[in-house]
């Protein structure tokens, strides 16, 4: 069906969805997880390990591309370097609205709401181009309120859902948003390595403000040890990368179809590690927006066929 080129960035885009999906519950685990203080560990403490290790590994990986390949690795100029730490505030911005919605909300309701960057990108898009839709994108966007209504089990409405989880929640999507805008429009002729270290260190400002802000016990520092790996792993460090290397196989179109793994896979594991109620309305909302996103891109990849 697909030729190697394209079944590797399949492979890689999914791999890296799949990373982001599981990303929601170890948080949840390490908001219940106890401290050597005694104490449950802070978003702070959260979001400040992942960032730091993560900023460390990319460290390394840039490092090393750049003792492979010398000279001819492209360096990001003064004007790269501003402009991708302050698009990687958005980042940061998107880690904190979205790990704070989880203590309103079960993780498979932030997930659906993180998912509605499909509206809210064609939405930024008419705004940006300043042109309508095509019919094919507000079809798409219908759908996706539709299936957005299921997946949160608003019919049903059998538990009553914390307005600041929701508000938090939508947030963090525009906050991704401007992420994924940002990360397929600016310094484009640098390495995905070099791109991702300078919007983690532009996401890493927001991130210690917010801590220095809410941090009113002593910090933890066992979190990174006991938390920060993994997260930084799953959250900072392998989606990224194998996104970044898969998408220019998979082009644009079907690459956001692979991506989609994340909602379901977030989901499922909510479901069998956290215990959470998932009923099949939700999940019939679930496969509604992951066609809503096929629908958007299925003409994109018969155009680039070609």
């Amino acid at each position: 069906m697909f030729g190697n080129r394209v079944l590797k960035g399949v492979v890689l885009v999914g791999l890296g969805a799949t990373s982001y999906g599981m990303l929601a519950t170890f948080v949840k685990l390490a908001y219940s997880d106890i401290g050597i203080s005694g104490k449950p560990f802070t978003p702070a403490e959260v979001i400040t390990s992942q960032f730091i290790l993560g900023i460390l590994a990319i460290l390394l990986i840039n490092a090393f591309q750049k003792a492979k390949k010398g000279t001819a690795v492209v360096k990001a100029s003064a004007n790269n370097i501003k402009q991708l730490m302050l698009a990687g505030t958005s980042t940061g911005l998107t880690s904190i609205f979205y790990y704070l919605a989880v203590i309103y909300i079960p993780v498979s309701i932030g997930i659906v709401l993180l998912m509605q960057t499909v509206w809210m990108g064609v939405l930024l898009e008419m705004i940006l181009e300043k042109k309508r839709p095509s019919n094919i994108k507000i079809i798409a966007v219908f759908i996706v309120l539709v299936g957005t209504v299921l997946a949160t089990n608003l019919i049903q409405n059998e538990t009553e859902l914390d307005w600041r989880g929701i508000v938090l929640g939508l947030l963090a999507a525009a906050s991704f948003t401007t992420t994924m805008f940002a990360s397929s429009r600016v310094a484009i002729e640098i390495s995905s390595a070099q791109r991702s270290l300078y919007m983690l260190l532009g996401g890493a400002v927001v991130v210690f403000i917010f801590a220095i802000a809410t941090q009113n016990t002593p910090f933890n520092f066992d979190i990174f040890y006991k938390w920060g790996i993994l997260l930084a792993i799953f959250g900072t460090i392998i989606p990224p990368m194998l996104m970044n290397a898969g998408f220019p196989h998979t082009g644009i179109g079907l690459g956001s179809i692979v991506a989609s793994l994340e909602l379901p896979v977030s989901v499922t594991m909510a479901f069998i590690i956290l215990n959470e109620k998932v009923v099949f309305t939700q999940w019939l909302g679930i496969v509604l927006i992951i066609l809503a996103i096929i629908i958007m891109n299925i003409n994109f990849k018969k155009n680039t066929a070609r």
